[in-house]
């Protein structure tokens, strides 16, 4: 797992703190954006391409959070977040999401998540929600 291009420790996990976030979106940029927003803040535990490798990393690296895209190929983030929420309900889970994917959203809550930001992701609204949730 040390060797996992996937998985890093954040400038966070440098300094001490301890809430560990996992990444996940289906484009590189967007993965990038929201790592850059959430490692002042928390340890950015890896990063996941799409609803699958979510599911395998978050086994593999519990962490205590998700940022989670909504649409990705492979499994979506609504069906991950179903199946994350059904093996460790605590785990809280923020999606992140276009303006007109409101259907999409309340799926999303019905399938457990936590809390939502909209894309272009503003990085204090997005830390803004974790802490909310993480305490």
């Amino acid at each position: 797992m040390a060797n996992d291009p996937r998985a890093y420790i954040g400038q966070a996990g440098i300094t001490g703190m301890t809430e560990r976030v996992l990444v996940v979106d289906d484009s590189s940029f967007q993965r990038t954006v929201v790592r850059d927003a959430l490692a002042d803040r928390f340890e950015v535990v890896g990063e996941a391409e799409n609803g699958a490798e979510a599911v395998e990393l978050f086994e593999a690296y519990e962490p205590d959070a998700v940022s989670m895209d909504v649409v990705m190929p492979e499994m979506t983030g609504i069906e991950a977040t179903a199946a994350i929420k059904d093996r460790w309900p605590d785990a809280v889970i923020v999606m992140c999401t276009s303006v007109d994917q409101q259907e999409k959203m309340m799926e999303a809550v019905k399938a457990g998540a936590d809390g939502y930001v909209t894309k272009p992701v503003d990085a204090e609204e997005l830390v803004g929600e974790f802490e909310s949730h993480l305490g």
